[in-house]
């Protein structure tokens, strides 16, 4: 992506939590290089004239204080914050507010050089795999429903519908399309979030192998202290309770027993198969409430490994999450569909798709009623870039002006 006259950052993108950061100078811990073959760089909001520290007794920081988003530091009256993630690392830093560069879609035409005030983070610390080299980013980009989210306080501005979808593309290549605001497709499905919840919670009520049914008590995907069913892009895999796994591991090793060897690694279920992974394996089904189905094929619930003796080695991308009674569904079974959260209606939908092609978006929020633009049809845009490892953005600083991406601005990669 090109941002004008400005620098790319390139962040993960995490529906498991609310807050944009992006590494500032100084920092401890923060990776000076990246494994992944981006370049990495910090932010430094000293050189914008039109940055500003967040204090504690902005507004702004009494919202994220409700939320566990920010803190205060007495010592010297800065908005800060403490971010611990699922796999032990963190960061901590503070707020600034910035102006955000965007472009929006006015029927079928772009109107460009909009602006528009955010807060995001500034991290002066970080640990864990955050200082690891070989899969460092600049940042992370929460995409939670929490009142610091970038689309939270865009569309409490009027600015972006609070809506935002992606599709992530499955190939070897990685790529995909995000969008702040509703990416429209017939064939979505849609099934109710779990309300007043941290994290983008649904009410999963059994899992089917081949359209049969296994026998899973219901109340295992119940949603109550913490556990429950939860959309996560900052996942990779997906992980379940040993009551799913369990049956789900069962049921499909009974149907693949007469063409695969069934073998362990390092601890993992594999299979050993000399023919096409669609001929062997079974389709799954994810069944929500509302009748919304999530169909898995066998490379949305498998992973391929090494071969041996020209035989092909697959193994379960389930994995056994123990004692905490949650099921997670990370970019796995994400993959290769199109996600739409529809934040204002309290929703999650999703269809398959083939995520190399352009999309069709809503412009409901600038027009007052819904008109569709084709990402394909636009002259210019701004890409997602996302990595084959991971899901990465690109975010721009203008001289330490903030600069994304609202609704239908994409191209495909």
């Amino acid at each position: 992506m090109e941002c004008r006259d400005g620098r790319d950052f390139y962040v993960q993108i995490d529906t498991g939590s609310d807050v944009l950061w992006v590494s500032c100078r100084p920092c401890n811990g923060c990776p000076e290089s990246s494994g992944l073959h981006i370049p990495l760089n910090f932010f430094d909001p000293g050189s914008s004239s039109t940055a500003s520290p967040v204090s504690c007794s902005d507004q702004r920081c009494s919202l994220g204080i409700q939320s566990s988003d920010s803190g205060c530091s007495t010592q010297n009256n800065m908005c800060s914050y403490t971010f611990q993630y699922g796999d032990g690392s963190g960061t901590s830093g503070y707020y600034v507010s910035d102006l955000l560069n965007f472009d929006t879609i006015v029927g079928n035409s772009l109107t460009a050089n909009s602006t528009a005030r955010i807060v995001f983070g500034c991290s002066t610390t970080q640990t864990g795999d955050l200082t690891k080299s070989d899969r460092a980013v600049d940042g992370i980009f929460g995409f939670g429903q929490q009142g610091l989210s970038v689309i939270s306080q865009l569309a409490s501005e009027g600015i972006a519908p609070k809506a935002f979808s992606h599709c992530l593309r499955g190939d070897g290549d990685g790529g995909g399309i995000l969008v702040l605001g509703e990416i429209v497709e017939p064939s979505i499905v849609y099934t109710p979030l779990v309300p007043s919840q941290p994290h983008y919670n649904l009410n999963l009520q059994s899992i089917s192998v081949n359209g049969q049914t296994l026998p899973i008590d219901p109340s295992v995907f119940a949603t109550s202290n913490g556990q429950g069913t939860i959309v996560d892009s900052g996942t990779t895999l997906a992980y379940v309770t040993d009551e799913v796994y369990n049956p789900l591991v069962n049921a499909v090793t009974a149907i693949v027993s007469q063409a695969a060897r069934v073998v362990l690694s390092k601890g993992n279920q594999c299979y050993i198969i000399s023919l096409s992974v669609n001929e062997v394996f079974p389709q799954l089904s994810l069944n929500f409430e509302g009748g919304a189905s999530l169909l898995l094929g066998p490379q949305d619930y498998l992973l391929q490994q090494s071969s041996i003796d020209g035989s092909a080695v697959w193994c379960m991308g389930f994995q056994k999450i123990q004692g905490q009674g949650i099921t997670i569904l990370g970019d796995l079974v994400l993959k290769n569909k199109i996600f739409v959260y529809d934040l204002a209606g309290q929703r999650i939908g999703w269809a398959n798709y083939d995520c190399s092609m352009s999309v069709n978006v809503s412009t409901a929020i600038n027009t007052g009623r819904n008109e569709y633009v084709n990402t394909g049809d636009l002259s210019r845009g701004i890409s997602i870039r996302v990595a084959s490892s991971r899901e990465l953005i690109i975010c721009c600083i203008i001289a330490s002006v903030l600069c994304v991406l609202i609704t239908g601005i994409f191209q495909h990669l």
